[in-house]
C-alpha cells in the first residue's frame, strides 16, 4: 500500500488532540557495519485532551511490534499505526526496522570507496523521521527527545544534544544522550561512523566538526575557517535576536552522499562536497560561509521557533536565507554577499517567478507532499530578497526589535505568519497588512521602467505595484579609472545621485536626479533594495547594454546584469546581445564573490541560449575573457576553470595543460573539455584516477566519459547516473552537464525518451533526490517544443516535488529553445 502523506486537516486535528511529552528513542546501528538494517525502539509519552478519542502515529519503517498502554496496536499498511481509545495519558512503544538504507528515505548508509568504512546519516525534513522510527511527524508537536544509540565500537555518534555517556559493551558501544529541548521531529538527527573529529572552544561554546577519515586533510585545512565563521555567526545572531544560542555544544558533520545541508538543532549535517578537494575559489569559500550561516540561522528560525504548518515554510527558509547574507556582510569577511546573491540565486528567482511554478511565498499547503514541492527559488532567494525589502521598508533597528519580540514570545513553541507580522508591526509602528498581502500572498514579479519628459522623471510600474522602497541611481562619465580596466577607452561611470522612493501606486515621481548631456545611465533598483525586474527606456536601451560593464560597483553592475538577463529570458534581447554585455561585465568585475557566477552566466548563455550559428563566437569571447583574467593572480584559478569549459582552439587547450601542472582539479576539467571535442583521453583519465587522492575521484572519471561523443560511453553513463543512481546526489549535476552536450544531438536523442519514461519513478529516495534527478536530468539539447509539451503532460501524474521541478526546468529550456531560434522568431522590444 502507498505511504500516505499527512494532510493539514489531519495535522490540525492531531495537534488539537495531543500534547507530546517526550520521545525516548533507542537506536541500534550495529547491523549497519556489514548490512542494511537500522533497528529502533521508539517510546512516546503523550497526553490526550479528549480521552476515548482515536488518532494515529506515523511509522513507515517495518513495524515488528507496537503497544499502546500495554495493548497491541496494528499498522494500517500505509505508514501509520492506528491508536484507538486513547487515555488521558498514554505510552506508545514501537519496535521497527528500516532496511532500505541505500535508496530509501530518512536514513542512509554510505561506504567510502577509499577505505571501505561505513558512515550513517539521518535527515528528516519534511516528514522522513517516520521512515526510521515511530513519531507524530508534524512540525507543531514539539517535544524533548532522548536518544540512546548502540553502534560499532570504532564509531563516533552525534546527535542534537552533547556530552553523552558512553558505555563499552562486548562488541559495541552504547551512547546515551541527554534530553534535547522541545524539538520538532524533523529537527532531530543521528549521524555515526569512524569520523575524524576536531573541537575548539569559542565564546563559551564547544564547537565540533567531523568528516570521514579519508577527508581528514581537507577538514584540517578548512578547520580555522569553519570555526571562525561559526564563532562570528553565533555572536551575530545572538546579538541581533537578543537570544544567544542556548546550548553549549554546536557540531557540524560532513558526510558522504548527502544533498546540501540540514539544520538539525545543535548538529548540522552537511554534504562533504563542501569540503572542496581543490583549494576553494573565492566564490566557493563564500558559499561555504553562507550555507554555514543559513543553517545556523535555523537554530532560531525553525528550531527554537517552528512554523505551525508547512504553509509557513518561508518562516524557516526565507528567513534563514536572508539572515545568512545579513550576517555574512555584517560579521564576516564576505562583505559582498548580497552582490553574489543577486548574481546567483536572485536571477533564478526572477525566472521562476515568471514561469508556470510561480506561487505566493505564503500559500495554503494541503499535505506534506505538496510542501516538499516548495523548497524552491520562490521560498529561498525570492523570500530572502523580500525580507531584505521588508527591513528596508521598516528600518533595520525596528526590524531587529520586531525579531527580538518574536523570539521572546514564541521560543520553543510554534508560530504563524500573523505572529511575525504582529511583532514587526508593533516594533515598526507601521500597518503591515497591505505589505503582507502584496508580498507574501500574491505571486509574480513587479517590473519598473522610467519615463523622462524634459527634466521630469517618473517611475512607472507595468502593473499595480507592491508597496516598497527602492532607489534610482544617476551615472555619468568619469575618465578616472582608479586602476580599473573597463573598456578600451578606460572609461568608468560615476554615480552623481542616489534617490530613494517609496512606491505606493503605478506612477511615482522621482525628484532630485541631476540632468545634463553627460548623464549616461539611470539605474532603477540601484543598491538592489527590492525584488523587481526593470527595463531601460527604448531610447537608451543600446547604451544601457554598452554601459553595464562601466558601472562602478558590484551591486550596480549586478543590477544591470539582472536587467539584461531578464530581457534575454523573456525574448527581449538576443543571446549575442546578452552574452557580449555580460562577458564585458565579467572582464570589468572587481568583486571576487561575483566573478565566478558572472563567468558561469556568460558561459551558459553561449552554450545553452545562443543559436547554433552564434554559439562558437560567444564561446570564443568568453574564452578570450578568461585568458585576460588569467593574467591576474587573484583571478587565475577561476579564469582557468572557465577556460577549461570554453576553450576550443588547440593552442588554448595545450596552454591550459601547461598551466595545470599538478593541479588535479584543473586537469580533470581539461579532460572533460577535450573529451567533448572528441579527443582520445581515456588513458590519461585512467592515469589521473590512479594519482588523484580524492576518494570520489571516480565521479570525475565518469564525468569525462559522459562528455565523450561515443554511444557506448553515453549508455554506460546513463545506466550509472539515471538507472542505478550510483552517482552521489551532490555530483549528479556535474555528470549530467557533461552528458547533455551541444552538438551531440544524434547520440542524445534516445535518452530524451528515457527521461520521459523515468518520470513516474523520479520521486524515489525522498525530496532532495527527487529535485536533483528531475531537474538535472532534464535534457537541454536534442529536443524541440513538442518535447516540452510531452514532458509537462507526463508530469501531471508525478509526485508534487517532481512535477514542480520538471515544470520549472522545462519552462527554462523552452525559453532557451526560443532564444536559439532565428532572429525573426524572437520578440524584441
Amino acid at each position: 500500500m502507498e505511504i500516505r502523506s499527512l494532510t493539514r486537516t489531519e495535522a490540525e486535528r492531531r495537534g488539537a488532540l495531543l500534547k507530546v511529552e517526550r520521545y525516548d528513542v533507542d537506536i541500534d546501528l550495529t547491523g549497519l557495519a556489514d548490512g542494511p538494517e537500522v533497528r529502533c525502539v521508539s517510546t512516546v509519552a503523550f497526553s490526550c485532551r479528549e480521552p476515548g478519542a482515536e488518532t494515529f502515529v506515523d511509522c513507515a519503517a517495518e513495524v515488528r511490534s507496537a503497544t499502546l498502554n500495554g495493548r497491541p496496536v496494528t499498522p494500517t499498511g500505509d505508514g501509520r499505526i492506528a491508536l484507538p481509545a486513547l487515555a488521558g495519558h498514554n505510552v506508545l512503544r514501537v519496535e521497527s526496522v528500516q532496511a532500505d538504507t541505500t535508496t530509501g528515505q530518512g536514513v542512509h548508509r554510505a561506504i567510502d570507496p577509499a577505505d571501505g568504512e561505513v558512515y550513517v546519516w539521518m535527515s528528516f525534513e519534511p516528514d522522513e523521521a517516520r521512515f526510521v522510527w515511530a513519531c507524530f511527524d508534524q512540525p507543531d508537536l514539539k517535544a524533548p527527545h532522548a536518544f540512546t544509540v548502540t553502534a560499532p565500537p570504532a564509531w563516533t555518534v552525534t546527535t542534537n544534544s552533547g556530552d553523552p555517556r558512553v558505555e563499552e559493551l562486548e562488541s559495541a558501544r552504547r551512547w546515551t544522550f541527554p534530553d534535547t529541548p522541545p524539538l520538532s521531529t524533523y529537527n532531530t538527527v543521528v549521524n555515526a561512523g569512524p569520523f575524524h573529529e576536531i573541537r575548539r572552544e569559542a565564546d563559551g561554546h564547544d564547537l565540533g566538526i567531523y568528516a570521514r577519515r579519508s577527508l581528514a586533510p581537507i577538514l584540517d585545512r578548512d578547520a580555522d575557517e569553519l570555526f571562525t565563521l561559526t564563532r562570528q555567526g553565533l555572536a551575530f545572531f545572538g546579538e541581533v535576536f537578543a537570544m544567544p544560542f542556548p546550548q553549549r555544544k554546536y557540531d557540524q558533520v560532513f558526510v558522504p552522499e548527502f544533498g546540501g545541508a540540514m539544520e538539525n538543532y545543535g548538529c548540522v549535517t552537511w554534504s562533504d562536497a563542501f569540503l572542496r578537494r581543490a583549494t576553494p575559489t573565492p566564490a566557493e569559500s563564500e558559499l561555504l560561509a553562507k550555507v554555514l550561516l543559513h543553517e545556523m540561522a535555523h537554530m532560531w528560525f525553525g528550531n527554537i521557533v517552528t512554523m505551525r504548518w508547512w504553509d509557513d515554510l518561508w518562516l524557516n527558509e526565507a528567513f534563514a536565507e536572508f539572515a545568512c547574507h545579513w550576517a555574512a556582510e555584517r560579521a564576516t569577511r564576505y562583505t559582498d554577499a548580497w552582490a553574489s546573491h543577486l548574481a546567483g540565486g536572485k536571477l533564478k528567482a526572477y525566472l521562476s517567478d515568471q514561469g508556470p511554478v510561480s506561487h505566493p511565498i505564503h500559500q495554503p499547503i494541503h499535505d506534506v507532499a505538496q510542501a516538499a514541492s516548495i523548497f524552491d527559488n520562490i521560498t529561498y532567494p525570492k523570500g530572502a530578497s523580500v525580507l531584505q525589502q521588508l527591513m528596508t521598508y521598516v528600518g533595520e533597528e525596528r526590524f531587529r526589535a520586531g525579531m527580538t519580540a518574536y523570539f521572546a514570545r514564541h521560543a520553543w513553541g510554534s508560530a504563524t505568519l500573523q505572529d511575525l507580522i504582529d511583532a514587526l508591526s508593533e516594533a515598526s509602528g507601521r500597518d503591515l497588512d497591505t505589505w503582507r498581502t502584496a508580498w507574501l500572498t500574491t505571486a509574480g514579479t513587479d517590473r519598473f521602467s522610467l519615463e523622462r519628459d524634459g527634466d521630469t522623471v517618473t517611475l512607472v510600474a507595468a502593473d499595480t505595484p507592491r508597496p516598497q522602497v527602492l532607489a534610482v541611481g544617476a551615472y555619468s562619465r568619469n575618465n578616472d579609472t582608479n586602476g580599473r580596466n573597463n573598456d578600451a577607452n578606460g572609461e568608468v561611470l560615476e554615480r552623481r545621485a542616489l534617490v530613494r522612493v517609496e512606491v505606493t501606486q503605478t506612477r511615482t515621481p522621482v525628484t532630485g536626479l541631476p540632468t545634463g548631456a553627460d548623464l549616461e545611465v539611470l539605474l532603477i533598483n540601484d543598491e538592489d533594495l527590492t525584488f523587481a525586474t526593470t527595463r531601460p527606456d527604448p531610447a537608451t536601451r543600446d547604451a544601457f547594454f554598452r554601459s553595464a560593464a562601466q558601472l562602478p560597483t558590484a551591486i550596480s553592475r549586478g543590477v544591470a546584469t539582472a536587467t539584461v538577463w531578464d530581457m534575454l529570458t523573456t525574448g527581449e534581447a538576443t543571446a549575442t546581445e546578452a552574452g557580449r554585455c555580460i562577458t564585458a561585465v565579467l572582464t570589468a568585475e572587481t568583486s571576487d564573490a561575483v566573478i565566478e557566477p558572472c563567468l558561469t552566466l556568460a558561459a551558459n548563455i553561449a552554450e545553452l541560449w545562443a543559436p547554433e550559428g552564434e554559439r562558437a563566437g560567444l564561446t570564443a569571447a568568453v574564452a578570450e575573457a578568461c585568458l585576460r583574467l588569467a593574467a591576474d593572480p587573484g583571478r587565475r584559478q577561476v579564469a582557468l576553470r572557465g577556460l577549461a569549459r570554453t576553450a576550443t582552439k588547440p593552442d588554448d587547450l595545450a596552454w591550459l595543460r601547461e598551466q595545470a601542472g599538478d593541479d588535479v582539479d584543473l586537469l580533470w576539467r581539461t579532460l572533460v573539455r577535450e573529451a567533448e571535442l572528441g579527443g582520445d583521453v581515456s588513458s590519461e583519465s585512467a592515469l589521473l584516477l590512479e594519482r588523484d587522492p580524492d576518494p570520489d575521484a571516480w565521479v570525475r572519471a565518469l564525468t569525462v566519459r559522459a562528455a565523450l561523443p561515443d554511444p557506448a560511453a553515453k549508455a554506460e553513463v546513463w545506466q550509472k547516473l539515471a538507472v542505478d543512481r550510483a552517482v552521489p546526489v551532490n555530483s549528479v549535476g556535474q555528470v549530467a552537464a557533461a552528458f547533455w552536450r551541444p552538438d551531440q544531438d544524434a547520440l542524445l536523442t534516445p535518452y530524451t525518451q528515457h527521461y520521459l519514461d523515468s518520470i513516474p519513478h523520479l520521486h524515489r529516495g525522498g525530496m532532495i533526490p527527487a529535485m536533483v534527478f528531475a531537474g538535472q536530468l532534464f535534457p537541454p539539447h536534442a529536443i524541440d517544443p513538442t518535447y516540452i509539451e510531452e514532458a509537462q503532460k507526463a508530469s501531471d501524474e508525478a509526485a508534487p516535488v517532481v512535477r514542480n521541478t520538471l515544470l520549472e526546468r522545462s519552462d527554462t529550456v523552452k525559453r532557451m529553445l526560443h532564444s536559439r531560434g532565428t532572429p525573426t522568431d524572437r520578440v524584441t522590444g
